[in-house]
C-alpha cells in the first residue's frame, strides 16, 4: 500500500490525533481537506470544562482525620471507611475522564493529555483524590498550549510533589527525587545532566511544599538560600530558576519532541524530522498546538509505514470502542475491570516512568482478552478472566463494587446509518475500511463472511461483521 486512500488518511488522523471516528465522522472530513480537519480538531479542543467529583472542601484530610479520633486514638474502622471513600472517588474521576475522551468532544486535547499523564505520570495517593483531581485538571487545561507553562504547572501540582517526595526536601536534609525526575523523565533525558547538577538542583527545589487543602506554598523558613552551580551557572537558585534553565537547554525540545513523535508517529523515530521538529519547537516557545499541527498536516505523517504501526493503549481500544459504536456501559465498574487488566488504569502509572508502550501492552495473559474484548461489549457477556494484582491496597479498594458482568448499550442505528446504502457484495470491506488501519486480505474476508447467517437482515448482517472485524488482530493496530 503505498498510496493511502482519502478516506484511510482521515481514518489514520482520528485514530492517532483522537480516539477513533464513527462512521459518519469519517465519511464528514473525507469530503475537506486534510489540513482543514486537522484546524477543525485542534478549533474543537481550544477550550476545556474541568473534571470534577471532589469539592476541595471535601478533601481537607487533617480535619477529617481529626474528626474520626476519639480518647486521643483513631477510630479504624472509620479511618478505613474515608480511605475506601477516597478510593473510589478517584475511581469516579477515572470514569469521569474515560466518558469525556469517549464523547469526542475536544479529542486532541484528550489525547494529548493521556499522552501528558504518561510522560509526567503521577500515581494516585489514596487520601487524596482532590490533589489527582487537579492534577487531571492542568494537565488537560494545558495539554495544547506552552509546554513551558504546562512543566512549571505541573511541577508545583501537590499530586506530584507528593508522589516525588519533594515535601521531604528541606535544606540540610534535601530530598533528590524530585530533582532528579524533572530533568531525567519530564526535560532533558537520562544522561544529559550530571549528578552535581541534581544535587545542587535539589536545593533549588527545597521550600516546594503544599497545603493539605491542596494549595502549591513556597516556604521560606525549609528554603537553602545559599548559592548553587547548576549547569555551570552560580548563583542563589530557586525551583522556577531550574525549570527556566532546563527550557533555555535546547535538549528539552529534543527529548519531548522526540516522545512525542513516537507516541503519534511511529515508535521507530526519524531523527531528521525530530531534530527539524524540535528546532521548530524550541523556536516557537515550547508552543504544543504549532507542533501538533505541523505533525499532522505533514504528508509524511501519512506515509504508509506509519499506518498499523502503533499498538492500542488498553485505554485507546476502551474508548475507541465506546467512541466509535456509541456504547454505554450499564454500571461503570467494568471499565475499571478492563483497565486492570490490560494494565493501564488511569491515575495508577507502573511507575515514576510511566507505561513503557508499545509491544509492552502485549503479553500472553492479556492477548487472548484484548481479542475477545469486542465481544464482550457488544455482546454483554459475562467474563472469567481475572486482572493481575497490583499490591496497591488503592486500587484493591477501587475494585471492590461491581463484577466483571459487561452490560452495555450500544447506537447500532447511528452506526448503521452510514451503510444504509452499501452493496451486501461491498459491506464486509467498507466496515473494514471504517475500522481498520489495513484493507483486508481475501482469506479474511472469507472468514468474516463465514459469520454470516442465511436469512439475516442489513442490520444483522452488519452487527455480525463489525463485531468480528473488531475480533481481528488488525484491530489492535492504529
Amino acid at each position: 500500500m503505498d498510496k493511502l486512500t482519502r478516506q484511510q488518511q482521515t481514518r489514520h488522523l482520528f485514530a492517532r490525533a483522537a480516539f477513533g471516528a464513527t462512521p459518519a465522522e469519517l465519511e464528514e472530513a473525507s469530503r475537506k481537506p486534510l489540513r482543514k480537519v486537522v484546524r477543525q480538531l485542534l478549533k474543537d479542543s481550544e477550550t476545556t470544562a474541568e473534571l470534577r467529583v471532589v469539592e476541595p472542601e471535601e478533601n481537607q484530610t487533617r480535619k477529617q482525620l481529626k474528626g474520626l479520633v476519639r480518647d486521643g486514638q483513631l477510630e479504624k474502622d472509620r479511618v478505613k471507611k474515608l480511605i475506601r471513600d477516597n478510593a473510589e472517588k478517584v475511581r469516579n474521576l477515572n470514569l469521569l475522564w474515560i466518558d469525556r475522551m469517549a464523547t469526542g468532544n475536544g479529542a486532541l486535547r484528550e489525547k494529548m493529555a493521556l499522552f501528558w499523564h504518561g510522560h509526567f505520570a503521577c500515581r494516585a495517593q489514596g487520601r487524596n483524590p482532590l490533589f489527582t483531581q487537579q492534577y487531571a485538571n492542568t494537565l488537560r487545561q494545558n495539554a495544547l498550549g506552552k509546554f513551558s507553562d504546562l512543566l512549571m504547572a505541573v511541577s508545583k501540582e501537590p499530586a506530584m510533589l507528593q508522589f516525588l517526595n519533594n515535601q521531604q526536601n528541606r535544606k540540610n536534609a534535601p530530598n533528590e527525587n524530585f530533582a532528579r525526575e524533572v530533568m531525567e523523565l519530564f526535560t532533558l533525558g537520562r544522561g544529559n545532566y550530571s549528578e552535581h547538577d541534581i544535587k545542587e538542583a535539589a536545593r533549588a527545589f527545597t521550600g516546594w511544599q503544599f497545603t493539605p487543602e491542596g494549595q502549591f506554598v513556597f516556604r521560606e523558613r525549609v528554603h537553602d538560600e545559599d548559592e548553587k552551580t547548576i549547569f555551570g551557572k552560580t548563583g542563589s537558585f530557586k525551583g522556577e530558576d531550574v525549570i527556566a534553565m532546563l527550557l533555555e537547554n535546547r535538549q528539552t525540545a529534543r527529548f519531548v519532541t522526540a516522545k512525542v513523535y513516537r507516541f503519534f508517529v511511529n515508535e521507530n523515530e526519524d531523527k531528521k524530522r525530530v531534530d527539524e521538529l524540535a528546532d521548530q519547537f524550541y523556536k516557537s516557545g515550547y508552543d504544543i498546538t504549532d507542533l501538533m499541527e505541523r505533525i499532522l498536516s505533514a504528508d509524511w505523517f501519512y506515509d504508509s509505514k506509519n499506518i498499523g504501526a502503533h499498538i492500542k493503549s488498553p485505554v485507546e481500544l476502551l474508548v475507541g470502542l465506546r467512541h466509535t459504536l456509541g456504547v454505554r456501559f450499564d454500571q461503570p465498574q467494568p471499565q475499571i475491570f478492563v483497565q486492570r487488566t490490560l494494565g493501564q488504569l488511569l491515575f495508577y502509572p507502573p511507575n515514576v516512568a510511566g507505561w513503557p508502550g508499545g509491544k509492552n501492552w502485549i503479553d500472553s495473559s492479556s492477548l487472548l482478552f484484548r481479542m475477545q474484548l469486542p465481544s464482550y461489549v457488544l455482546k454483554a457477556a459475562d467474563v472469567l478472566v481475572r486482572p493481575k494484582e497490583d499490591g496497591d491496597v488503592n486500587i484493591q479498594l477501587l475494585a471492590r463494587k461491581g463484577n466483571a458482568k459487561f452490560r452495555t448499550t450500544v447506537d447500532w442505528a447511528d452506526f448503521e446509518k452510514t451503510f444504509a446504502n452499501t452493496p451486501d457484495a461491498r459491506l464486509t470491506d467498507a466496515l473494514a475500511v471504517t475500522l481498520l488501519p489495513f484493507p483486508l486480505r481475501p482469506d479474511q474476508r472469507t472468514i468474516l463472511e463465514s459469520q454470516l447467517k442465511p436469512g439475516q437482515t442489513p442490520s444483522e448482517r452488519i452487527r455480525t461483521l463489525t463485531a468480528a472485524i473488531m475480533s481481528l488482530p488488525d484491530y489492535q493496530l492504529t
